[in-house]
């Protein structure tokens, strides 16, 4: 007996972005699949699909943060459900889309009894029934190796780079601090631009100073644009802004995949010598200041999904610059 089947996609969105899901389904031209997700009455979480994925090659986008009256690690759970409805509905494959990948930047021990949680959470992809990851701009490349399976990693440089493009001539592309240079040398190879670095050092001859900040590289007079993977709470970029100031910049822009802006951020931001803010939309935007200017990720989720459902390659779409 010979069977020759189709191979289906389906694209199915958990609560938390739903905006994102829809713009990638709209450019894969699929229609979302409704996961039915609710709450009890004790806060436990309910998932049933409205259609068989049996056979099909399923694809559940939900990017870890707090939205929609719900926790980061209640966004989390709810991706582990609905991966475990797919396994469960004898899905042929599926595949984790967390545009933001919750707890990266947890993975390593820095000091005695802390735990690895991106190890944990990649793990518990795994037991879930993912066989597959797809994530944006991780806070470090090595959570890759923490999943035991494929990982593509995307990077947002493409349409960020875009817009910076666009935004004025002679840029300066700054990192805010030494972990993030070889990321900045890239943007700053991209936009054929001239590459600083924030860089930080102690005073060991000076009584209760504990360290200063120097810009290596020339900024006086330059548009300079700092580059990072996040803003959380603000405080490392907007420090950076006012030294770059400081030292005769003529305007800064910041640029991050990410815009967590926890806590304080916003009102930080605000008030800053920061002139734009150019943040993709992995994550929802609560508050969009007039400074914002927010693109989009959806294109290179949406191609990215294409890739992995036709079999393709995926760092083609980056020319190979997701892996450097």
């Amino acid at each position: 007996m010979e069977v020759t089947s189709k191979k289906r996609l389906h694209l199915i969105s958990g609560r938390v972005h739903p905006r994102l899901a829809e713009e990638v389904a709209e450019i894969l031209d699929v229609k979302l699949v409704d996961a039915n997700l609710s709450d009890f009455a004790n806060g436990e979480i309910y998932c049933k699909f409205s259609e068989s994925v049996r056979g099909g090659d399923v694809f559940i986008l939900q990017t870890h943060a707090g939205a929609a009256g719900m926790s980061i690690n209640d966004s989390i759970m709810e991706h582990l459900i609905m991966v475990d409805a797919a396994e469960r509905a004898s899905a042929k494959r599926t595949t984790v889309v967390a545009p933001f990948f919750g707890y990266a930047r947890q993975d390593r021990k820095a000091s005695g009894r802390e735990p690895i949680t991106a190890k944990l959470l990649a793990d518990q992809f795994r037991v879930a029934g993912a066989s597959r990851m797809v994530s944006v701009d991780l806070h470090s490349s090595q959570v890759q190796g923490f999943f035991d399976g494929p990982w593509d990693h995307l990077v947002a440089m493409p349409v960020l780079c875009d817009a910076l493009g666009q935004m004025a001539d002679d840029l300066v592309v700054v990192s805010p601090d030494a972990g993030r240079v070889k990321v900045a040398e890239r943007y700053a190879q991209r936009l054929d631009a001239d590459l600083a670095i924030v860089h930080k050092r102690r005073l060991h001859n000076q009584k209760n100073a504990v360290e200063a900040k120097e810009v290596v590289g020339e900024v006086n007079g330059r548009t300079c644009v700092l580059i990072d993977d996040m803003i959380d709470t603000g405080g490392t970029i907007v420090a950076a802004a006012e030294l770059l100031r400081e030292k005769g910049a003529r305007s800064v822009i910041a640029a991050t995949t990410h815009g967590v802006f926890s806590g304080p951020a916003i009102e930080r931001l605000e008030q800053s010598s920061i002139e734009k803010v150019v943040v993709t939309n992995t994550l929802p935007l609560n508050r969009v200041l007039d400074k914002f200017e927010v693109v989009s990720i959806a294109p290179l989720i949406a191609a990215a999904i294409r890739a992995v459902f036709e079999d393709s390659s995926v760092s083609e779409i980056f020319g190979g610059g997701n892996f450097q």
